[in-house]
């Protein structure tokens, strides 16, 4: 046994077929906290509220995943959005999921950009303030997800905001730390038993293997699951049975 705990992370209410067919409910059996779709790349207020529903149901905490408004290419391309209308969209977004949280007596515990806006933050320090100002103006009590060893950590951090550093079970890790391009081979780990191997890597040895053998440290305090990824509920059940088998603690952000 160890005295390690972690959290399992997934983005959810991204696709209405996803709820019809009950994957995203079926995923919230195995992580605990869901980063619910807001209206920019995916989400309406029917899907927000159904999502966070099933969450109050299954004890899974619940933040926003706002991403840039581009359902045309789910928030994926790089977008010329200056920072002021950044903080601008995001401050809309999140509101919109608090509105709906605050009619279900929830509340937000967290906020995960999604997409390309997650990546732009990482490196472009402007966009990671634009997302910080907008989350201070709602809550500055809210968590700030973003990738371990990423710099927008450190300028949350200074903003007097709270941070989880984020690691990835399901995504293959480059050299340099970085994620690797998904039109690259091998970017997606789609097999469960890999993908909870690295998950293993991340929570107990704080490491990853990248894409040409090498040890990667990571300091991470949440793993993703991406609901999108082939196979995704045998994945969150691998890494769910799996991390606990090796007495870890699985709790949510807070």
């Amino acid at each position: 046994m160890t005295d390690i705990s972690i959290d399992i992370n997934a983005d959810l209410g991204e696709f209405e077929e996803s709820l019809a067919n009950g994957t995203d409910f079926e995923l919230m059996r195995y992580i605990t906290s869901a980063n619910i779709a807001c209206g920019g790349h995916a989400g309406n207020e029917q899907t927000m509220r159904e999502t966070l529903s099933a969450a109050r149901d299954m004890q899974v905490a619940v933040g926003a995943h706002p991403g840039y408004p581009d359902r045309a290419n789910f928030g994926r391309a790089e977008s010329p959005l200056t920072p002021m209308e950044i903080e601008g969209s995001v401050g809309h977004q999140i509101a919109a999921l608090v509105k709906i949280a605050d009619s279900l007596d929830m509340r937000l515990v967290h906020v995960k950009p999604h997409g390309s806006l997650y990546h732009a933050a990482n490196t472009n320090r402007e966009v990671a303030l634009a997302i910080g100002r907008a989350v201070k103006a709602i809550n500055p009590q809210l968590v700030m997800v973003g990738q371990a060893g990423s710099p927008v950590l450190e300028v949350w951090h200074s903003m007097g905001l709270r941070f989880a550093a984020e690691a990835f079970a399901d995504r293959a890790y480059d050299p340099d730390g970085t994620l690797r391009k998904r039109t690259l081979s091998g970017a997606l780990l789609e097999d469960p038993a890999r993908a909870a191997q690295q998950a293993i890597e991340i929570a107990v040895r704080h490491k990853a293997i990248a894409s040409d053998g090498s040890e990667l440290p990571i300091a991470a305090s949440t793993i993703c699951i991406h609901s999108d990824t082939p196979g995704s509920v045998a994945i969150a059940r691998e890494i769910n049975h799996r991390l606990k088998a090796a007495g870890v603690l699985l709790q949510g952000l807070s």
